[in-house]
């Protein structure tokens, strides 16, 4: 049996573009001699699809969709993802399934068992548990067929008292096939390894897996797809982030790559920074918009998105403003200046002190006698939000937002100032992997100029301020925020 993993970028909602998606690559895959065309969960609607799920006529182009699909499963079959229906008046009005699709038909659907609802899965909401697994049968083999979750319940990841493999391991299959949509993490890579093995060593079973690729707003998919044998050896696995489709043969019970075998060596900053990259182009192109802006202070954080949105959307789609004041240093412009040379793009530089000063005149009545505080740092950054949204009304730029993990985590951040944006780009990025970043950006040549990598952080609000003015060293905050944030320690541990 000839395989294809098909690692796709879905967009939610686009019926259209999906479906053309899925029947292209069903007819390449016919062309090459594929019996099996293995594609993500969800994906004719693309996922998450959310409170789509509660419009009826979401459902009904999900079903327009299949059918279409199942028009060109001539010769060729697939499994596929997509909503149903349940047909029972108990329990939710939906299942996540997987449609086994063969000669033109709807051979057989296979239900979600375990269905997430933690961090960001909330499936429960929608779908109903399934409680009866069968296994398919093609091609003389039998399949177990299982949906993202369903693999999940194995060792250290064990949530559920009941997993479908344990039922449908007493059928005697011969291949797991699972179809998924895994949101990237930068620990995902090792869990997903870890849980893939389990499944090995409980089952004794080869699998394909096949995960979706790109961004749908805040979450991003890496695809990762992969083939591995019973005995641990991977026959092929995709490039992450990256659409693909990759062929192997199943045969004697073992898996073995059908012309090239991939194999994804990048290491986790890489990992990080194509996520990163794809989540911006994803989110400019799924929304109908081309070219950002963003505000240039001459900081390590604005740099670093400022080359991630070149390298996302290209030069000439991405504008900076450079906003200084009066207490803006001198190498704050010279350092913005040199980067915005070396990335090749657009800028300006509008001064902010005229427009500070209108501000504090008009408001010295009402301040009279008060110590100059926090407010007046404020005002400087909500005015720079004021000039970067003009612009963006204007020109019809989308604003990107530059702040970190760690000032979040703490509110080291103007409301209504630096905190706005249209997508916070390094908004799940530690301060101190920004810098990790910057160095693997670097690492051929220095794109981000070394200077604003050695200056001690500064948002520039007042005199000789620093960032360790009001928080501890990054290095140190970053460890306990990780402790707190990711590990769920206690404030005492």
């Amino acid at each position: 049996m000839k395989i294809a993993l098909a690692q796709l970028n879905y967009h939610t909602g686009n019926f259209e573009q999906n479906t053309l998606k899925i029947i292209k690559t069903i007819a390449q895959a016919k062309t090459d001699g594929i019996d099996l065309v293995v594609f993500a969960e969800l994906a004719v609607c693309g996922y998450p699809p959310r409170d789509f799920l509660e419009f009826k006529h979401f459902l009904t182009l999900c079903h327009q969709s299949i059918s279409q699909i199942a028009a060109h499963c001539q010769d060729i079959a697939c499994i596929v993802g997509c909503p149903t229906e349940n047909a029972e008046s108990e329990g939710k009005k939906l299942f996540n399934a997987a449609f086994f699709i063969q000669n033109g038909i709807v051979k057989s659907i296979a239900h979600k068992m375990l269905l997430p609802t933690y961090d960001v899965f909330d499936e429960y909401r929608y779908f109903e548990p399934d409680k009866t697994v069968q296994c398919i049968e093609f091609q003389n083999q039998k399949i177990a067929l299982i949906i993202c979750e369903d693999m999940w319940n194995v060792g250290r990841f064990l949530l559920y008292p009941d997993s479908p493999m344990q039922h449908l391991i007493k059928e005697n299959p011969t291949l797991i096939i699972n179809i998924s949509a895994s949101p990237f993490e930068y620990m995902q890579r090792k869990n997903r390894d870890y849980v893939l093995q389990k499944n090995i060593d409980l089952y004794h079973l080869p699998i394909v897996y096949v995960n979706q690729v790109g961004a749908q707003t805040e979450l991003i998919f890496d695809g990762n797809s992969l083939a591995i044998n019973a005995d641990g050896s991977c026959a092929t696995q995709l490039h992450s982030f990256e659409e693909q489709v990759a062929y192997v043969v199943f045969e004697n019970g073992v898996l073995k790559p059908c012309g090239v075998a991939f194999a994804d060596q990048k290491s986790d900053i890489e990992h990080i920074h194509d996520a990163l990259v794809l989540g911006i182009r994803d989110y400019f192109s799924k929304m109908g918009f081309k070219k950002a802006i963003l505000g240039l202070s001459g900081g390590v954080d604005s740099a670093l998105v400022t080359y991630l949105a070149v390298a996302a959307l290209g030069k000439a789609n991405v504008h900076v403003l450079m906003m200084p004041s009066g207490y803006s240093s001198a190498h704050s412009v010279t350092d913005s200046e040199e980067l915005i040379d070396n990335l090749g793009i657009s800028g300006n530089n509008i001064s902010i002190e005229q427009a500070f000063g209108v501000v504090l005149d008009t408001l010295k009545p009402y301040f009279l006698g008060l110590v100059p505080d926090v407010t007046e740092e404020n005002i400087q950054s909500r005015l720079r939000m004021v000039l970067l949204m003009a612009f963006s009304n204007k020109m019809g730029y989308i604003l990107l937002n530059t702040s970190n993990k760690s000032e979040l985590a703490v509110g080291y951040g103007t409301l209504y100032g630096d905190m706005a944006g249209g997508l916070a780009v390094l908004g799940d990025l530690y301060k101190t992997q920004i810098y990790e970043l910057c160095g693997f950006i670097n690492r051929n040549s220095e794109l981000i100029p070394s200077h604003i990598l050695t200056k001690a952080p500064s948002a520039e609000l007042r005199p000789d301020q620093k960032d360790s003015d009001s928080l501890p060293d990054y290095a140190v905050l970053d460890e306990i925020l990780f402790a707190y944030i990711e590990n769920r320690c206690s404030p005492n541990e």
